[in-house]
């Protein structure tokens, strides 16, 4: 069983990985057992997410092992620090293991050059553009997710596209069920929810 690893940090942004914890959660009700969630600190202390909410991590980074994908929340701390789970991030994209950075966490990885060769998108160009290492301003596209090989980038305002692209990537569910919870949840159509319990 490979670990998707959701990295922990204060002020991390609740909705931005709601969708993706719960999909998981969803693919192993189902009798999946290819990935499990680990949700991991720097140093495996607790921390305090954006809405409050106090979370304690599995572990420390550092524990991790046979890694599936990397998931980086956004918040309001990535301008600065964030030196290890960045590491972990450029060495897990070069082995190609997919890496999925969603608003803050997109200028993150623009602080440590990891967006200047590959299609990404943020939440704006002139946020990235804050990031000195950042000379990848042509690639940027103005997208709700963009994937560019294993790296998934998305804005805050893009849960849902972000999740679908990571639960695609990693082959979560089969298509016809990421089409329909797709649908379902960017449109609340019954008829989504019928294709949904039809695929399971």
């Amino acid at each position: 069983m490979k670990t998707i690893a959701l990295y922990a940090t204060d002020t991390m942004a609740d909705w931005e990985y709601s969708y993706i914890v719960a999909g998981i959660a969803m693919a192993r009700e189902q009798g999946s057992d290819r990935y499990r969630l680990q949700v991991l600190s720097d140093g495996g202390g607790a921390v305090t997410t954006l809405g409050g909410i106090r979370i304690l991590p599995d572990g420390d980074l550092a524990d991790l092992t046979d890694v599936a994908a990397l998931i980086l929340p956004g918040g309001g701390s990535w301008g600065q620090g964030h030196a290890k789970v960045l590491d972990l991030a450029v060495d897990l994209l070069a082995k190609g293991v997919p890496v999925g950075a969603i608003c803050g966490a997109t200028l993150g990885l623009a602080r440590v050059g990891a967006l200047n060769s590959v299609p990404h998108t943020s939440n704006a160009p002139e946020f990235l553009a804050a990031a000195a290492e950042y000379t990848g301003g042509e690639l940027y596209r103005d997208e709700r997710t963009v994937v560019g090989g294993n790296l998934v980038t998305a804005p805050g305002t893009a849960p849902l596209e972000f999740s679908k692209a990571l639960f695609e990537i990693l082959e979560l569910f089969p298509q016809p069920i990421i089409d329909a919870w797709y649908g379902l949840y960017s449109t609340g159509e019954k008829k989504y929810f019928e294709q949904l319990q039809g695929a399971q």
